[in-house]
């Protein structure tokens, strides 16, 4: 029984409790599936989105929402953003989120933080490695789903971002295992959040090219998917820490912070706790903004004993956070990039993580792509599951899948829901003549499917029948661009007209995605079809990239069939 995959043998499948987690950064979830359909599950506090954070008041320990509001009274015990230490080397980390809570600090090689975990006034503090702030937290989630659910949870199927190595992804595996709870699974991120659409009743499996835009509260994740026949390909990544949620909140406190200064003459950055209070205010403020358009930020002796109230409109947020917005969209115009593709060629935008809620973000999205892209989010479209909830889901639809499977099976059967087999570089499709002698491309496999696949279309033969020659060929896409027509110069116009109508702006060019037919792989005739009839071609991809091609009229006999060798 291999290690990494973190099934460990214990629980007998049929005696599983299953339920999907994410586990974030800033903020985690807990699914579970009752008759297909996914729920996220609240808390005892009542909160789904449960904050990553652990808190030590007089030996009890407070996780989540609880453990947040003890950011300002507590901090030095209160440990926060810690997962993405996990299996990371004190070295390579970036503290700059912790800097309001527990400090990290070097144990042997290990990320860990010194807390007052007991009661007693002579007790020592302790020192408490992230690995076991990980376990301590996640056996509160599990805790938390048990209750809920009233019978013990004892598996789980854990999402994680794409860049999360081995090392990390084993850590985290430990840090589960200890917590008593076995991994069935971990899942990438981004495909977790696609699980969630795809898996609805009204779904249907096309294919198409998504954007998962992750967008979180340290570090924002993007990823362009391939999804072909319900097999998901990722086709390019970017991890971003520039542009977040937090950045967010920042840009917020520092409007607030230069209004109380003009007000008050005291700069409330410069004392930790009202940086604090300051802090927790201006996300509440920002989360208000994303469901109103008017919020009131409002604290109590902000510094020096001041109260400090003022309201700010969504359209001056918007003009506040300008900066960060349009890093969101240069992070996602440069994923789409890397994966060699244009905007032109995304059929979905799926927006998840906390900072997805943000009106603007969406809108600005919706600009970047064509109006034929789905922009998935609460702002653009009433499709939307909520994003906060989409990877929890996904997740727990996953361990619905594999629950019943023991150990063994689970390793052999599922990859981490990534495909990592070969897939076709150009689609494959064929080449008909329409009525006015022009070769039309259909596409029959797109590009990046996963092998082996078997793709069916039907073409419509000449109304009159007959023979019909039938040309598989690949094919590419490239953007046809359309520079509108020269408007008349003023010195054209004739005297006695008025100018003005000539001083419009300037028409936008005219971007379209069309086929381009590449090389020719096989021809194949198809005699004598019936008067208003169809042909039927399927075309068949082995693993090892080999395609077989057969042709025949729908409904009749015979056919032509044809095989060509691997590449």
């Amino acid at each position: 029984m291999s290690e990494s995959n973190g099934v460990k043998s214990g629980v007998e499948p049929g005696d599983r409790v299953a339920i999907g987690i994410t586990f974030g950064n800033s903020n985690s979830s807990i699914a579970f599936t009752v008759d297909d359909k996914a729920e996220v599950i609240a808390n005892e506090d009542g909160d789904r989105q449960i904050p990553t954070v652990l808190s030590y008041v007089d030996g009890d320990e407070y996780y989540g929402t609880q453990a947040k509001s003890f950011l300002v009274r507590n901090p030095t015990n209160t440990i926060a953003f810690f997962k993405d230490f996990l299996g990371q080397e004190f070295k390579s980390i970036d503290p700059t989120h912790c800097h309001a809570a527990a400090h990290p600090q070097e144990v042997s090689g290990e990320v860990a933080f010194t807390v007052k975990d007991k009661a007693g006034e002579e007790d020592e503090p302790s020192v408490i490695t992230v690995s076991e702030a990980a376990t301590r937290y996640l056996r509160r989630l599990v805790t938390a789903a048990s209750e809920y659910l009233g019978k013990k949870v004892t598996s789980a199927v854990i999402t994680v971002p794409t860049n999360f190595t081995e090392k990390q992804r084993e850590a985290l595996i430990k840090a589960a295992n200890a917590a008593e709870l076995e991994v069935l699974q971990l899942i990438a991120d981004p495909i977790a959040a696609i699980l969630a659409y795809d898996a609805r009743a009204e779904a249907k499996t096309e294919d198409k090219i998504i954007v998962v835009a992750d967008l979180g509260g340290t570090r924002s994740d993007v990823a362009v998917v391939a999804s072909r026949g319900g097999m998901y390909t990722i086709l390019a990544t970017a991890h971003d820490y520039e542009f977040a949620g937090v950045h967010l909140d920042q840009a917020l406190m520092e409007y607030f912070a230069k209004e109380f200064q003009k007000k008050h003459n005291v700069d409330p950055r410069n004392n930790a706790r009202s940086l604090a209070k300051l802090r927790l205010e201006a996300e509440a403020t920002k989360k208000a903004l994303s469901l109103g358009t008017n919020a009131q930020f409002s604290v109590e002796s902000l510094a020096d004993g001041f109260d400090f109230s003022a309201t700010l409109n969504r359209t001056r947020y918007e003009m506040v956070g300008r900066k960060v917005f349009e890093g969101f969209n240069r992070l996602v115009e440069s994923v789409v990039k890397k994966a060699e593709l244009d905007v032109l060629d995304v059929d979905e935008v799926i927006m998840c993580g906390g900072t997805s809620h943000t009106p603007r973000i969406a809108t600005n999205f919706q600009s970047i792509f064509p109006e034929s892209t789905v922009i998935l989010a609460p702002a653009t479209s009433t499709a939307a599951i909520n994003p906060s909830e989409l990877q929890a889901r996904g997740a727990a639809l996953q361990a619905s899948l594999i629950q019943e499977y023991d150990a063994a099976d689970i390793e052999q059967s599922t990859h981490p829901a990534v495909t990592t087999v070969k897939h076709i570089s150009n689609a494959i499709g064929v080449v008909t003549v329409n009525a006015e002698g022009e070769d039309v491309f259909t596409p029959v496999m797109q590009a990046e499917t996963a092998v082996p696949a078997r793709r069916t279309v039907h073409i419509a033969a000449p109304a009159e029948g007959g023979d019909v020659l039938v040309k598989v060929v690949e094919g590419g896409t490239h953007i046809k661009v359309t520079k509108p027509e020269p408007k008349a110069r003023v010195e054209d116009v004739p005297e006695d007209e008025d100018d003005s109508d000539f001083e419009e702006e300037e028409e936008e060019e005219k971007r379209e995605k069309i086929w381009k037919i590449g090389s020719p792989l096989a021809e194949a005739a198809v005699r004598g079809v019936s008067k208003g009839g169809k042909v039927e071609v399927t075309i068949n991809v082995a693993g090892d990239l080999s395609v077989t091609v057969t042709a025949r009229e729908v409904g009749g006999k015979g056919g032509v069939r044809g095989n060509l060798q691997a590449p």
